[in-house]
């Protein structure tokens, strides 16, 4: 899973969510201490966290019983946790390879005929860290 702080960076730079079942995030509020759900993280499912879709924008609705008392969510006040396969995915065909060193994974992108490598410890944070450089790349 890839920290808050790159998933907000890709917030910022553009990338946009369409929740579907599986997806991962977490509550983004101003005063979300208040509710003490930083820390937690939700997955979409059809049978306790759906994405409704109005004309208005998205909403995540919780349904039964959760954690905490809450009945919906807006998209803008949640943020994706993208999985390591949806990362790849969004880098299409930009994506090289991936590789393994001795203590990190190295994800390899080529945009415009330059290629980039991005390494970190864990895979999808490196694939997280190459789709930001492509965002930014992509403006």
């Amino acid at each position: 899973m890839i920290s808050r702080d790159l998933a907000l960076e890709l917030r910022q730079a553009g990338l946009v969510w369409h929740p579907a079942s599986g997806d991962r995030f977490q509550i983004d509020l101003p005063d979300s201490a208040e509710f003490e759900t930083e820390a937690d993280v939700f997955t979409v499912s059809d049978m306790t966290i759906e994405a409704h879709h109005y004309p208005g924008g998205t909403v995540l609705g919780f349904n039964g019983t959760t954690e905490w008392a809450l009945d919906s969510v807006s998209i803008a006040d949640a943020l994706w946790l993208p999985r390591e396969d949806q990362l790849r995915e969004l880098l299409r065909a930009t994506f090289r390879t991936l590789r393994r060193t001795a203590d990190a994974f190295e994800v390899e992108i080529e945009f415009r005929g330059e290629r980039s490598v991005f390494e970190h410890p864990e895979p999808a944070e490196a694939y997280g860290r190459a789709l930001l450089a492509f965002i930014g790349a992509s403006v």
